[in-house]
This record gives structure tokens, C-alpha cells and sequence, in this order.
């Protein structure tokens, strides 16, 4: 039979920290959705650039987008589990 050890729960300065990472990785999310966007428009007054560039582009956004927001629910989930 295998038994699991129990782990330690994190501490309060843990947790804040750990929140205080997943909202700088959200905002690097949202950055690099800002930056796909702008390269989509950029592409768009490009004749040469192939059709699908912009669709694709702004599909990465929207996921970029989507991880962020995800990043900032775990956060406050982790804040509010800090507060009780």
C-alpha cells in the first residue's frame, strides 16, 4: 500500500506570493496579447502576408487574453484562501 505524506499548507506570506506571481504572469499575458494584435494589424496593410496570419494572430490573442483572466482568478482564489 502506498501511503502520501502529508505536506505542510503553505503560509499566509506564501500564498501572497505566490498571487503576487500569477497577476505579473496575467499581465505579461495581456502584453504579449497586445503585441500579437498589433503585429495582426500590422499584417493586415501587408499584401504580401498569407490570409490566415491575421485570423491566427488574433486567435493567439484571444488565448493570451483567456490565460490572463484565468491567472487573476487563481490569484484572488489564492488571496481569498489567505484572508480565511
Amino acid at each position: 500500500m502506498v501511503t502520501e505524506s502529508l505536506r505542510a499548507l503553505p503560509s499566509t506570506d506564501e500564498l501572497l506570493d505566490r498571487a503576487s506571481r500569477l497577476r505579473a504572469d496575467a499581465d505579461l499575458m495581456d502584453g504579449y496579447a497586445r503585441r500579437l494584435l498589433a503585429a495582426a494589424s500590422e499584417l493586415s496593410a501587408c499584401w504580401a502576408a498569407p490570409q490566415w496570419s491575421r485570423p491566427t494572430l488574433e486567435q493567439q490573442a484571444a488565448a493570451c487574453g483567456t490565460s490572463a483572466k484565468q491567472l487573476r482568478t487563481a490569484a484572488e482564489a489564492l488571496l481569498a484562501h489567505s484572508r480565511a
